[in-house]
């Protein structure tokens, strides 16, 4: 199958202030997009089979300066969890919060008031990606690879899944912006390839070219290395 690279969009000027800004149209402040610009250095000569990303503008703003070239595809599946009253709210007030604790603790049973549960955020998001996963496989081949920028609690929510952990454990998974979170789905399992990413060589995820196999390729595929493999050629 593809290999999906997990952007989160650069630093936003509610990141900066200690806000949330859930669905509200922040921007990038100064930092993010320098952290912008220089994952775009590390993203230059990936070939990427497809970019897709939030409508929100922060990832837009990312994408533009990350990858100029690039015709992202809007997937609203991708957009940050809606916090509803939540939004613009400092995180130093909302951790008052009675909710709070169970946003921390216990994820799978959040919803947020006027907005979106946790729960449904994971489901969509985990959705979206493995809808284009299949579909970019099916029209590029298994050594295709392909991006998507969303935001951090997204993000994390679909580490979670590929890691076939429960929502209630997604708090312990770290999504920095502009890192890169690498995830290889197979027939059988997932396979997590890198975890927020904000400074290594990226061009070890492109999977060279499919030798042939004996064995048959669904099961090949979707085989740990056992004893850890010798990882990507250099």
């Amino acid at each position: 199958m593809a290999t999906l690279l997990l952007l989160r969009h650069g630093r936003t000027t509610a990141n900066a202030d200690g806000g949330l800004a859930g669905r509200q149209p922040v921007e990038l402040d100064d930092t993010g997009r320098a952290q912008a610009t220089a994952v775009g250095g590390r993203l230059a000569g990936l070939p990427l089979a497809a970019v897709v990303t939030s409508p929100l503008i922060r990832c837009r703003q990312t994408l533009e300066l990350a990858l100029p070239g690039a015709e992202p595809v809007v997937d609203d599946g991708l957009i940050e969890c809606g916090y509803g009253d939540w939004e613009g709210q400092s995180l130093k007030k909302l951790a008052k919060e009675p909710l709070w604790p169970v946003v921390q603790q216990h994820p799978s049973a959040a919803a947020f008031p006027q907005g979106e549960s946790m729960a449904a955020m994971s489901a969509r998001a985990v959705a979206a990606v493995r809808a284009w996963d299949a579909r970019i496989t099916a029209e590029h081949g298994p050594e295709a690879v392909w991006l998507a920028c969303s935001h951090g609690d997204v993000i994390k929510a679909i580490v979670a899944d590929a890691l076939g952990v429960h929502l209630d454990l997604f708090q312990r998974i770290v999504a920095d912006p502009a890192s890169v979170t690498a995830i290889r789905y197979t027939p059988l399992r997932p396979f997590l390839v890198r975890l927020n990413d904000t400074g290594g060589d990226l061009s070890a995820l492109v999977p060279p070219p499919r030798k042939r196999r004996r064995r048959p390729a669904r099961a090949a595929e979707s085989d740990a290395a056992v004893g850890g493999g010798a990882g990507a050629a250099g």
